[in-house]
């Protein structure tokens, strides 16, 4: 499952990358590839747990 945040990641570059590029550009396939590449980045952020709880678990053990 993992991987398809990757999968996600690199075909919504890739198509974004390609609707941008020619001469008559589709704005469609350009917000489809985008919303793909946001989606495989915000599942791929979910996964990371936030700082301020890291630091806070790492001072009370200290105390």
């Amino acid at each position: 499952m993992k991987y398809l945040n990757y999968i996600l990641i690199i075909v919504g570059a890739f198509v974004a990358i390609y609707a941008k590029s020619g001469l008559n550009q589709n704005q469609f396939v350009l917000i489809g590839g985008i919303v793909l590449l946001m989606i495989g980045v915000y599942r791929i952020s979910r996964n990371i747990p936030s700082r301020q709880k890291n630091e806070d678990d790492n001072s009370a053990k200290f105390d």
